[in-house]
């Protein structure tokens, strides 16, 4: 349709078919053609024909006002989006989980939103997966590679995994040395927010990772920060990324144990949907985001 309208102006610019026709680089038949079959879509008579002229009908003034308008519009439309790829601009909304987001990637936004000030972030703190088309994200940041195929999934890196508790709870309740020991411990759990069910700790085991079910009164939802601050309040053993407890361990308010069997770790990957096109505020954040994050992890 877009065509036929073009045509259409053509013509009307150019006062016959034969010189529109010449400047849109095909036939003349082809043109009359097309004039034919938009007036008999529209119901009514564009041009007023002889054999010696050809001028606008009145419905055809009012329909070539209407058009140049149209295609004004439209050129404007392709002048801004041109634009934004030139100067990226608008809006990205991203999913980050909650202990990833505060601790490695807000802090770095800063710096982001500074680089490029017509790009607006909606952040969403969440360790829930996301529908990226329903839910109107652009990118999200998993700790654990997703099985959709229809998702690129770049790995930032793998953090490892470790298990902690605070001295007072060590000094009252021993130190654990085997895994079998687990049981008689307060293990904190952190529920996984798909299925209710506890995250299974791992453990690297004759060189091989296994998960190992543990026990415990304590659990947490949603937020696995709420873990750490049990653990560091005594509220038993945790097993965690170690860069959310790299200062409590530096500074004393947390200790590592069970280290024979450390080793195991998580990858983090930075996922969005596949696509032909990628506006260039979304391509300016992931290659920022990769050029922060990757291999930053411990």
């Amino acid at each position: 349709m877009l065509g036929s309208i073009e045509l259409f102006c053509l013509c009307a610019e150019q006062g016959s078919f034969s010189a529109a026709a010449v400047k849109a680089g095909v036939t003349p038949p082809a043109v009359s053609r097309s004039i034919s079959r938009l007036e008999k879509r529209l119901g009514v008579e564009l041009f007023a024909r002889t054999t010696r002229r050809m001028s606008l009908t009145e419905a055809g003034e009012r329909y070539l006002h209407h058009c140049r308008q149209a295609l004004s519009g439209l050129r404007e439309a392709e002048q801004a989006l041109a634009g934004e790829q030139q100067n990226p601009a608008g809006s990205v909304r991203i999913s980050l989980p909650t202990p990833l987001g505060k601790l490695r990637v807000l802090p770095l936004l800063p710096e982001f939103c500074q680089r490029y000030p017509d790009v607006a972030l909606n952040v969403q703190l969440s360790n829930r997966n996301v529908d990226f088309i329903g839910d109107g994200f652009d990118l999200a940041i998993r700790m654990r590679k997703p099985p959709e195929s229809d998702l690129i999934a770049r790995h930032l890196g793998d953090a490892s995994l470790v298990v902690v508790a605070a001295p007072e709870y060590l000094s009252r309740n021993g130190i654990p040395s085997k895994l079998d020991q687990l049981s008689r411990h307060q293990c904190i759990r952190f529920l996984l927010p798909s299925s209710g069910s506890p995250v299974p700790w791992q453990f690297r085991i004759e060189g091989q990772d296994k998960p190992v079910e543990i026990q415990g009164g304590l659990s947490v939802e949603e937020d696995l920060l709420g873990c750490v601050d049990l653990a560091r309040h005594a509220g038993g053993l945790l097993q965690t990324y170690r860069f959310m407890v790299e200062k409590d361990l530096q500074q004393g308010r947390l200790v590592e144990v069970l280290q024979p069997y450390s080793g195991c770790a998580r990858s983090a990957c930075l996922m969005y949907p596949k696509k032909t096109y990628q506006p260039l505020r979304v391509r300016v954040l992931i290659d920022f985001l990769f050029e922060k994050l990757h291999g930053s992890f411990v």
